[in-house]
């Protein structure tokens, strides 16, 4: 709706204006009537008018001189003047303030509404044209963005005429050199209680007209939006990247509610290497992960050769670790991990560091299965909950994550071993495990405990959670892992000792729990 403000000296005329005119068909509605141009310009100043329809001769202040003053505080303001006049000197004036009609008193409704009608078509142009201009304005940023994101992603590697001048008309030719791709990213928040990942924050308009604002006053950096974490920036090498954009990250940080961290790709020195200095700058910031986030991470320094990890001492760790664990140790819990966590602070792959996080909850719900427990039932969760490790960014908080997982399991097995069933079924497995050797049945156990070989299977799986099968299996597994890191013992030695008289079944069942033979385990420990 435009908004009207009625002004005439004479009551009659200007009450028969407001009440005859067909405001709402002509999509206009008026905001305020004056019987005088004192009270009308108060009105103007204090409020947004789109038309004035203003009598010509007023007493005090003309409708003339009201107009001329409103169209000098807004040019966009449409004029329409009624007079009873038609001396030649007014339509003159009027004409020369580009009013867009004369209407002569008496009115005719049809006439005003007429010359109405001819304002609105004006106005509704007028919008329309804003409307395209804003639309183009807004289409140069994201045509912008979107070269640059392809000139980055290599596809511009031989850009023709047409294209070049794309690029220049864009500004991307004066860039100055050498010049580095920047890749900025929003980090997760911290791991949340009982190891769950906070939501990933992502670049929200009023954080990006942030950064906009920062990047213009720092000469108009080109960037773009690479996705709902990452931004990306062309930087002048020389002029100490690593101070602005820290500089940059912080101003942002606050509006954007994370802490954001940087990678920088090497230096190139044209507009056909920025590509590569991309591909570097997203390589370093898969860094953080040992760099740690909020700051910035130079391609040079995360090229060096990843470190090696010795498996026989990993795993001696890993036992000690989870040994402490089952003796609810807490000092020794916590010394052990250290001993283990300087293992993987120590590497510089992230794909290997996953590896040696798959191998650690393996490893513990192996240990957990040969003494009749199951790690996810004694978490209770499932294994999903466990992809939160593919998600972790650093090694601070893998290792926060780690520290809680590892003192929970040490909590559960402690509050298990206070009960009865607990005892129980310590006093089954330590029988089962001095006698693994030997071709014991559930008959040979049950006599031991004086119950019948039914009910003593009932109480095992009741107990336990698994059949007396099932958990003398995961004892003799578990020690025959045990054996398998001495290099001295024989793999036909390591099946006798754990029961198997048989060596392709011994086999055929090591591979069943653990995806590999008793060799390619030997093999990949040893």
């Amino acid at each position: 709706m435009y908004r009207v403000l009625l002004v005439d000296d004479e009551e009659l005329d200007l009450e028969g204006m407001r009440r005859f005119t067909p405001w709402d068909e002509l999509g206009m509605e008026v905001k305020g009537c004056a019987n005088n141009a004192l009270s009308a310009r108060a009105i103007l100043e204090s409020q947004p008018i789109d038309i004035l329809v203003s009598d010509v001769n007023m007493p005090y202040m003309s409708g003339l001189e009201l107009a001329r003053g409103a169209l000098e505080n807004n040019p966009h303001l449409r004029v329409i003047f009624v007079s009873g006049h038609q001396e030649f000197s007014y339509v003159q004036q009027a004409l020369s303030m580009k009013a867009y009609s004369y209407v002569l008193k008496p009115m005719d409704d049809r006439e005003l509404a007429a010359s109405l009608l001819k304002v609105k078509r004006d106005l509704d142009e007028e919008r329309r044209q804003r409307e395209r201009e804003s639309a183009y304005e807004e289409l140069i940023p994201i045509a912008k963005s979107d070269l640059l994101i392809r000139l980055l992603e290599g596809a511009l590697a031989d850009p023709d005429p047409a294209l070049s001048r794309q690029l220049a008309s864009y500004g991307f030719e004066r860039i100055r050199y050498p010049a580095r791709v920047a890749v900025m990213e929003l980090d997760h928040a911290a791991v949340g209680q009982k190891g769950v990942l906070m939501p990933p924050q992502e670049w929200t308009q009023a954080s990006l007209r942030q950064l906009h604002a920062h990047i213009q006053a720092l000469g108009g950096i080109p960037y773009c939006k690479l996705s709902a974490q990452r931004i990306a920036l062309v930087v002048v090498d020389h002029d100490d990247p690593d101070a602005m954009l820290l500089g940059l990250a912080r101003a942002v940080e606050r509006h954007a509610n994370a802490t954001i961290t940087t990678g920088l790709g090497a230096p190139v020195t044209g507009l056909q290497g920025l590509a590569d200095s991309y591909r570097q700058s997203v390589a370093a910031l898969a860094g953080k992960m040992f760099f740690g986030k909020g700051g910035v991470i130079k391609y040079e320094e995360v090229r060096a050769e990843p470190g090696m990890l010795d498996a026989r001492e990993l795993d001696t760790r890993m036992n000690a670790l989870l040994a402490a664990m089952e003796a609810y140790e807490v000092v020794r819990v916590y010394d052990e991990f250290e001993n283990l966590f300087r293992s993987i602070a120590a590497l510089r792959s992230r794909f290997t560091v996953h590896n040696l996080l798959g191998y650690m909850v393996w490893k513990a719900d192996q240990y957990l299965s040969g003494r009749g427990e199951d790690l996810f039932s004694l978490l209770g969760i499932e294994i999903r909950h466990l992809d939160v490790l593919m998600q972790l960014e650093t090694v601070a908080d893998i290792r926060t994550w780690l520290m809680q997982f590892v003192y929970e399991i040490s909590e559960r097995l402690h509050e298990k071993s206070m009960t009865k069933d607990s005892k129980f079924i310590r006093g089954v497995v330590k029988a089962m495990t001095e006698r693994m050797g030997e071709n014991i049945q559930l008959k040979d156990i049950a006599a031991q405990f004086s119950f019948s070989p039914s009910y003593m299977g009932v109480l095992i799986k009741e107990k336990s959670g698994s059949t007396f099968n099932e958990l003398l299996a995961n004892i003799r597994m578990e020690k025959a892992c045990e054996l398998l890191h001495q290099p001295g013992i024989k793999i036909y030695e390591v099946a006798d000792l754990v029961g198997y008289r048989y060596l392709p079944y011994f086999s055929r069942q090591f591979k069943e729990k653990f995806g590999m033979t008793p060799i390619e385990y030997r093999k990949r420990t040893l």
